[in-house]
């Protein structure tokens, strides 16, 4: 039973807090929601993490804060030994648990409040602890956070070497949970359920989807844990958090490093959708930047007249952003001072006429030189990549900071964002050898993040950066489906836009709209001449703005004629009417198939549009339907005003589990929309 109100509809009353009783033996770190206990004495080790809503422990044995390696030695932050059985942790084990001689030992700890992960990052509002640990030379800081309404912990290491000479810090593990196993297969099994919650990382490249790109989370099998039912005691319920090379950095005396930071999201549920609106709500309060969500065009040329033109239409149909796109001549590594006044003409021509303007740069995925590409021993991931630590590299990074202070670009489409390539180049100035290669570059990619972050440089990246800056990745599509004839690609972009809001909000992912002919299929495939194809570009429009999600329109315009300059004015007005709620969570009601009808449902409990209900038939034959729309997320218990396109509203009263039933009838080929209030 979970508590009330629920914290995805409202903010709990409790805030976040460290409580320290008097006997001095345990922290507690709380939030009204979520709990992690500590004990503090012979060390100072994790023994309880709770949901408080759900009363589900999730932690079976206690172990150390944390791992670190000088100088080739692994060495433990605090934890306790002695448990008889790792398979639960009983209260009266606990006095009898020793600390391991060989660990960093707590020295003591501190309350404050969270501090900014950046500049332009600041932190929901709660508390923070740090833990502090010190043993021959070595201190460790082991800072905790916790937000008010999250059940969200936040984690990271400040390893300072205290003493007289330098170390090397090799490896850490930054967390280590022997996690409850969600499930109990006595035998061998392809496919393992994971404890429910999600665990992130701002250490994270080399992929468009949250799972894809999380290189540091691991979930592996549990030595020590000899009472579990799998026969050969492989069950993966002992969480690691830790790089996947390096850092191997040295440290000289006086010197500290931060580790990155881990954020774990405890479930209250196994239902897919509310552990997505968790995941989003989670996003939306860490990296507040994915809700800036502005409606653009690609242009495919540089043409100071043609880009012109574009930024004209964009302005007088409500577009908001410009987009100088890949294969349209701009090159920001080019920091002469004829391109830079070109460019800079044309993004103060853009600002007269408060359009945002930007461009596309490659980064990696393309061959610089035999001196300046990585030297990937399992060969470079995007087949050709330049290493971010090579002269090129660093180059690089000052051109594109140069070009985009000096033109006054506001946005960055960066393609081929660092993937992770480890390089073991020995003469690259930005780092020292293999083992060190992926910290160092990851670091110079992401403090160029924070630095366009901090300018208001708006960031299109394909990768899943957001917690360190980005604005916004790809949906998630296959961009050779953009040539399959019109009507089959707006079937596949409905299905994309479905499939890729679960973990992301509708703003964080980007589609695609072929205006020009892309990857092929010819005149079947293309959009342009625009007044030709209406229909095609209207569905287009109703997909994506009704996803509340926005998609690159590539081409040199953005209408041809009156009649396409007034569809899109229409569904651009129509959009910005309903802005707040389209752009709020999606819950997912029919996924698109092309042979019945398909759509979603937004809700927000705190607009007066509470829900929009955005439905789609594909067929050519009008379809009546049905439908149940579950409003629980909308807050709404008794009833709801429900109004289907532009039609007199009506009270519907809502059934037991605060869903409504709507017959209506969706138009051939055609969208509808309900909204209720």
């Amino acid at each position: 039973m979970l508590l009330s109100p629920d914290w995805l509809l409202q903010p709990p009353a409790a805030h976040a807090e460290v409580l320290a009783p008097p006997d001095g033996k345990t922290l507690t770190l709380q939030n009204g929601l979520v709990r992690r206990t500590f004990r503090l004495a012979p060390d100072a080790a994790t023994i309880g993490l709770e949901h408080l809503a759900t009363g589900e422990a999730f932690l079976r044995a206690v172990g150390p804060e944390a791992l670190v390696t000088i100088d080739g030695e692994e060495r433990a932050v605090g934890g306790l030994m002695g448990q008889p059985n790792q398979a639960f942790l009983k209260p009266e084990w606990l006095p009898k648990l020793t600390a391991n001689p060989n660990a960093l030992h707590f020295t003591g700890y501190s309350v404050g409040k969270p501090a900014p992960r950046f500049a332009a990052a600041p932190p929901p509002a709660g508390v923070s602890l740090d833990l502090k640990f010190a043993a021959a030379g070595i201190a460790v800081t082991v800072h905790y956070e916790l937000y008010n309404g999250l059940p969200v912990f936040a984690k990271w290491l400040t390893i300072t070497n205290q003493g007289n000479s330098s170390v090397r810090l090799t490896k850490f593990m930054s967390e280590r949970l022997a996690l409850v196993e969600p499930e109990s297969i006595v035998d061998k099994t392809e496919r393992w359920e994971q404890p429910n919650l999600s665990v992130v990382t701002d250490y994270s490249f080399g992929g468009m989807s949250q799972g894809n790109s999380n290189k540091t989370v691991h979930f592996v099998t549990d030595p020590t844990y000899q009472t579990q039912v799998n026969y050969e005691r492989q069950t993966p319920c002992l969480l690691e958090v830790r790089p996947p090379y390096g850092p191997d950095i040295e440290l000289a005396p006086g010197q500290s490093v931060d580790s990155f930071r881990t954020f774990i999201l405890l479930h209250d549920s196994t239902d897919r959708e509310r552990k997505g609106l968790a995941v989003r709500k989670m996003y939306r309060a860490l990296a507040p930047w994915v809700l800036d969500n502005p409606l653009l065009l690609h242009v495919t040329t540089t043409n100071p007249t043609t880009v012109k033109t574009a930024i004209d239409q964009c302005a007088e149909v409500g577009f908001e952003m410009v987009i100088l796109s890949f294969g349209s001549g701009l090159n920001m590594e080019d920091t002469s001072p004829e391109n830079l006044a070109k460019f800079k003409a044309l993004a103060d021509y853009a600002h007269s006429k408060k359009i945002r303007l930007g461009g596309y740069s490659l980064l990696a995925s393309q061959r610089i030189s035999d001196d300046d590409d990585v030297k990937n021993p399992n060969g470079a991931i995007f087949g050709n990549s330049p290493c971010l630590g090579s002269k090129w590299g660093i180059a690089y990074f000052e051109h594109v900071k140069k070009f985009l202070t000096e033109t006054g670009f506001d946005i960055l489409e960066h393609d081929g964002s660092y993937p992770g390539d480890i390089c073991s180049s020995t003469t690259h100035p930005g780092h020292k050898g293999l083992a060190d290669s992926q910290w160092t570059q990851f670091m110079q990619i992401r403090d160029f993040y924070h630095w366009c972050n901090a300018k208001k440089i708006f960031l299109n990246v394909p990768d899943f950066y957001f917690l360190n800056g980005s604005n916004k990745t790809a949906m998630g599509y296959r961009e050779s489906n953009w040539s399959l004839p019109r009507a089959e690609q707006v079937i596949h972009a409905r299905q994309n836009l479905f499939d890729g809001t679960w973990e992301k909000t509708p703003s964080m992912g980007w589609m695609f709209v072929p205006l020009v002919q892309y990857q092929g299929g010819g005149d079947a495939a293309t959009i342009e001449p625009l007044k030709a194809h209406l229909p095609d570009y209207e569905r287009h429009l109703q997909n994506n703005l009704g996803f509340g999600a926005q998609a690159c329109y590539r081409g040199p315009r953005l209408y041809d004629a009156p009649e396409t300059k007034a569809l899109v004015v229409k569904w651009v007005s129509w959009f910005k009417a309903h802005r707040e709620i389209l752009e709020s969570d999606v819950l997912h009601l029919r996924r698109a198939d092309g042979r019945d009808w398909d759509g979603v449902l937004h809700v927000n409990p705190m607009l007066k549009e509470k829900a929009m209900a955005v439905l789609f038939n594909p067929t050519d034959q009008p379809l009546t339907r049905t439908l149940r729309l579950p409003l629980y997320y909308t807050g709404l218990s008794k009833s709801a005003k429900v109004k289907i396109g532009s039609d007199k509203a009506k009270t519907i009263v809502l059934e037991r589990d605060y869903s409504l039933q709507l017959s209506l009838t969706l138009p051939a080929g055609g969208m509808q929309w309900v909204i209720v209030e």
